[in-house]
């Protein structure tokens, strides 16, 4: 993510900021990706500090996406369905980038269902996922606690509330870019036959998990192609976050290219998958000096980075 600046002073602001410190209030465009000043706020600004510019109808862009909201008689929820919209913003955010859901984009629109398991009637049962273009997402998991209790339980360290995110709209995508029958060409050639069964094949994969092996990036990729092509998307996407914040927070190494390098105009996938790896390494040496996890500690194997190859030329739609 970049760093933008304060049209009134230029100092620094990120993302998050509803105003900057010498006090003008910023609004994030996300046609122009930067922050300004007098457009007029979202309606759900003050509700779940959401920073970006209103459009038809009051509501920002990513804000108009979200159909339906968690129960906010249960007082837990109203900070939970803020920090999970914030994750929205940033990977609705970086997609824009590559030109999706942009004025330009004359293509349908996911339709978002912001739920908690915490009602005022007690608990519910939410199951995250993507169907027909509706997005389930479960706030509860914006809890640092439920999160780390989640982690754990199903052995997925890098489980977090903007992977989620990245997950599901990949299966998203996956419908749009699905209009045009070249993908389903190189997608079965390269992910398998996305038709096969895909109830039997979830059912298959919690009673008796594959081996990861070197030709997916996650155990939960084997489940099939459908949720291969997710977890590869969504990684992509970690990774040219990580490098395109690297670049932004000033950190660059040796074989790193000049200053005003644009990781999402890059087409290289190979060149862009290596200098986000040599960014992770070098964080994670400054991380163990903390005794932290290491930044990304994931393995890209040759077939796995042919995947997001595929995905990231795709992606780009060139």
């Amino acid at each position: 993510m970049q760093i933008f600046r304060c049209p009134a002073c230029s100092s620094p602001v990120y993302f998050h900021n509803l105003a900057c410190g010498c006090g003008q209030e910023v609004s994030f465009d996300p046609d122009a990706q930067t922050m300004v000043a007098g457009a007029p706020h979202c309606a759900n600004r003050d509700e779940i500090a959401c920073n970006w510019v209103a459009e038809q109808g009051g509501l920002c862009r990513s804000c108009a996406m979200t159909e339906t909201v968690p129960d906010l008689r249960a007082e837990q929820n109203l900070p939970l369905w803020a920090d999970s919209e914030l994750a929205k913003r940033r990977m609705l955010a970086e997609l824009a980038r590559w030109g999706w859901f942009t004025p330009a984009d004359p293509g349908a629109r996911p339709v978002f269902r912001m739920l908690s398991e915490e009602t005022l009637h007690g608990e519910a049962d939410v199951i995250m996922g993507h169907a027909n273009g509706i997005i389930t997402i479960n706030v509860t998991e914006a809890s640092d606690a439920v999160l780390a209790h989640r982690q754990e339980q199903f052995d997925e360290l890098y489980r977090t509330m903007l992977g989620h995110m990245r997950h599901e709209m990949a299966h998203f995508l996956f419908l749009r870019l699905a209009e045009d029958p070249a993908f389903l060409d190189d997608f079965r050639a390269r992910f398998g036959d996305e038709r096969a069964d895909y109830t039997a094949a979830l059912q298959q994969h919690y009673d008796a998990p594959k081996e990861r092996g070197p030709e997916y990036i996650t155990t939960y990729a084997t489940a099939h192609p459908h949720e291969d092509w997710a977890e590869t998307l969504a990684h992509l996407q970690h990774l040219v976050s990580m490098l395109d914040s690297g670049l932004a927070s000033g950190l660059r190494l040796p074989d790193f290219p000049a200053e005003g390098y644009d990781a999402f105009l890059e087409a290289d996938t190979e060149a862009l998958i290596t200098r986000a790896v040599h960014l992770s390494i070098a964080v994670n040496h400054v991380n163990r000096a903390l005794d932290l996890p290491d930044l990304y500690p994931f393995v890209l194997t040759q077939p796995v980075r042919e995947k997001m190859a595929l995905a990231h030329r795709w992606l780009r739609r060139v």
